[in-house]
């Protein structure tokens, strides 16, 4: 992990300013004398820099992310907990963690910070800049920002305006955080997580959905009255994510999620995505009800050019993170020029309410990020 630091005021969207700004980052690969072989990855929620971890799946020879003909740049991003300053970071001015006091951080925001570290690497173009779910609404917001600096854009299980659903599932989650009494007390054991707990597991439910579950947390035990599969499996994701990450970067981010908005201050969402000039696949997953392919069809509908494409997934809003083999069979011809055949609402998939899924052996628990 490799660190930048940006001293002096950072400005932000909502008026106020840090004093400083640490980034965490990674590379793979090397920087060609063009600087521009540049594979950007926008990571989502509760992920870090470490792409080949939570993304393994598309890395390696001959897959999308190859360091060995492309130079990878992955960032934490601001307001997390994985190396980039966030409500845990010290405040200078304080000597003391930043805690409930962190500003708000947009996905402007984050945008910038993207940028500058991209002027610290001498990178000059990206050939690829690529995200889900958050991820793909800070590629989205960069590729509105700079419309001559992407060549390629894809991005997954996202939208150009956080929906009020999407709103509304962040804000049950942060009361959950705030009902629990020890979040922000500083330096006690386990502060606030029965409270991430409760927030991951009402977040659980967005990133999977009604047959996900029914396929793999049904009871072989009709006759049961207690102990069930799916309250423990609950319990785990809680427990999971409590291990890993912060309770008030987690409140942070999720507000960030909610401001996100690629038309503000430019003339509304249409004519913000109508000045994209990336090439650009937009995909969508068929039983994602956090982020739902209409979504995702009506960024390909404004984006010049845009194709759309819609894959099947048990997975929900999650198959963006595992579906390694599907993504890559969309993303592989796209960036080879070839032809795409756009899906519709009226041809796709993804709008036939009745269809079934696939029914797989085992279900891994979530990789949700």
């Amino acid at each position: 992990m490799e660190k930048f630091h940006i001293s002096g005021p950072f400005e932000l969207e909502c008026g106020a300013s840090l004093p400083e700004v640490q980034i965490a980052y990674r590379t793979y690969g090397v920087l060609n004398p063009d600087a521009d072989n540049v594979t950007w990855i926008c990571h989502a929620l509760t992920a870090s820099a470490d792409a080949d971890n939570w993304w393994a799946g598309l890395f390696g020879p001959g897959n999308i992310f190859d360091p060995e003909k492309q130079f990878i740049v992955c960032a934490n991003i601001l307001g997390s907990c994985y190396g980039t300053t966030g409500p845990a970071s010290e405040n200078p001015g304080t000597g003391r963690p930043y805690g409930k006091e962190f500003p708000l951080i947009t996905i402007q925001d984050m945008v910038k910070v993207h940028r500058l570290l991209r002027d610290h690497l001498g990178i000059k173009k990206v050939e690829l800049l690529i995200g889900g779910s958050m991820g793909g609404q800070q590629a989205l917001e960069w590729a509105v920002t700079e419309p001559d600096f992407i060549r390629n854009l894809v991005v997954l299980a996202t939208n150009a305006k956080h929906s009020p659903w999407g709103i509304a599932f962040n804000e049950a989650q942060r009361m959950a955080l705030e009902a629990d009494p020890t979040l922000l007390e500083n330096g006690l054991p386990e502060a606030g997580r029965k409270g991430l707990e409760a927030a991951r597991a009402v977040a659980m439910l967005s990133y999977r959905h009604y047959q996900a579950y029914s396929k793999t947390q049904v009871e072989p035990d009709g006759d049961k009255l207690s102990d069930f599969r799916a309250s423990s499996y609950q319990r785990y994701q809680g427990s999971k994510l409590y291990k890993r990450f912060e309770p008030l970067s987690y409140i942070s981010l999720s507000r960030s999620m909610d401001t996100h908005n690629v038309g503000r201050g430019r003339g509304g969402v249409e004519k913000a995505l109508s000045s994209v000039k990336a090439r650009t696949l937009v995909i969508g997953i068929e039983t994602d009800v956090l982020f739902p392919p209409n979504e995702q069809e009506f960024i390909a509908g404004h984006v010049p050019g845009a194709n759309f494409q819609v894959i099947d997934s048990l997975y929900g809003h999650d198959g963006f993170l595992v579906e390694f083999t599907k993504i890559a069979a969309l993303i592989r011809p796209f960036l080879a020029g070839k032809s795409l055949k756009t899906r519709t609402k009226s041809g796709s998939k993804a709008y036939k309410s009745k269809k079934r899924l696939r029914n797989p052996k085992a279900l891994p628990g979530s990789e949700s990020f």
